[in-house]
């Protein structure tokens, strides 16, 4: 038969190490009263307590839970188990004890596994959000500390002998963001809770890329070490380059204005063919020369479409609409041979010679559109071959 275990001190001490001690009566948001060590069952507006007498209402508390852990787990615990759990489901409520993971892994014989699970149990809702919170992380800790605590003695792991690897399997027990540390005021008429800010970031100073490459050198050093001089990275390796001088500019000295000579005026006077040369002077000084405006390429005309092209086009479309047409007429047949058969002609519906009419008429129209598809998807399937033949 299963013992059945009390709450011992380590329980009791960890409760209130985080519930925290409340002498006078504060209203809850949603209209109870707490009191103590988180007592709320008899606790009321004006009622005040001693922290003896809070002691023994928590002690009162842990009635409730002991025995409801000492029905719903069926493994055997030892007394820091049982007292670990205790606390567990005082803080998160029995109701939510009774369908976790913790106690199904616990029943399963798994208690590592529910340790782990214990962990899981750091959020709540504060101003609308659910979020980690920095008290309930520690909290778990230390209860999953007081969980795996055997009372014979730890095993031995010598460190040399069972050397440590990171467990990707149990990455997601680290919170993406940091926890929110949320305090609780044990004062005053109403029970509430503020927020601290979260700290500010580090800000980057300017050395920073510098002590990272150095952080970097080191760790590639250690893990290659027979490379190390060609990884170190110190600082006289990138020489200073030296600051550029200011350029100056000369002034622009004044052009020289050259006057023609008179063998050129005689020789430009008239050239070969009669026609008369100019001398082109070099520009007044301080004028600046015409810059030659950009060539504009004028667009280049698009190639009209052969006459063939556009013969072979119409005889395409023309194609295609005939055999649609052929089609379309069929399917009217199609429609007539079944108005025939069942509706109307000559004879009374149902008769022998009116259903083979229409069948024949119906065998035509499906012969009829079937070929009409069939020459039309060919066209289609051959495309550039078809449009060669209709050229020719």
């Amino acid at each position: 038969m299963k013992p059945r275990h009390q709450v011992s001190r380590a329980a009791i001490e960890l409760i209130k190490r985080f519930e925290g001690f409340r002498e006078k009566a504060a209203q809850l948001p949603d209209g109870r009263w707490t009191l103590g060590y988180g007592h709320t069952l008899t606790a009321r507006d004006g009622a005040w307590v001693s922290e003896r007498d809070a002691e023994a209402l928590l002690m009162y508390d842990l009635i409730g839970v002991a025995q409801t852990v000492n029905d719903q787990v069926f493994t055997p615990l030892n007394q820091n188990q049982f007292d670990a759990l205790c606390a567990f489901a005082f803080n998160i409520g029995l109701p939510a004890f009774k369908s976790s993971a913790v106690l199904m892994l616990i029943n399963e014989g798994q208690l590592l596994q529910a340790a782990c699970a214990m962990e899981l149990w750091r959020k709540a809702d504060f101003e609308g959000e659910r979020i980690v919170v920095d008290a309930l992380v520690r909290r778990r800790a230390a209860e999953k500390a007081l969980f795996l605590t055997p009372p014979e003695g730890f095993v031995p792991a010598p460190t040399p002998m069972l050397a440590p690897h990171v467990d990707a399997d149990g990455l997601g027990l680290v919170p993406a963001e940091a926890p929110a540390v949320i305090r609780a005021s044990l004062d005053g008429e109403t029970a509430s809770l503020t927020r601290e800010p979260s700290p500010p970031e580090p800000a980057e100073t300017e050395a920073a890329p510098e002590v990272m490459a150095a952080a970097l050198a080191q760790r590639l050093a250690r893990i290659f070490p027979d490379k190390a001089s060609e990884m170190a990275f110190p600082a006289e390796a990138e020489p200073s380059l030296p600051a550029p001088e200011p350029v100056v500019e000369p002034e622009a000295e004044p052009a020289e204005v050259v006057q023609p000579s008179v063998e050129a005026e005689a020789a430009a006077e008239e050239n070969g063919n009669g026609m008369k040369a100019f001398v082109l002077s070099p520009p007044a000084v301080g004028e600046a020369e015409p810059e030659p405006e950009p060539e504009v390429e004028a667009p280049a005309a698009e190639p009209a479409a052969a006459p063939e092209t556009l013969k072979a086009t119409s005889a395409w479309r023309g194609k295609v609409l005939g055999l649609s047409a052929l089609a379309a007429l069929g399917a009217v047949l199609f429609g007539a041979s079944v108005y025939w058969m069942f509706d109307g002609g000559p004879s009374p519906a149902g008769a022998p010679s009116t259903i083979v009419i229409g069948w024949v008429i119906g065998t035509a129209a499906v012969l009829l559109v079937g070929g009409a598809a069939y020459v039309l998807l060919d066209l289609l399937g051959r495309g550039d071959e078809a449009l060669d033949a209709l050229e020719d």
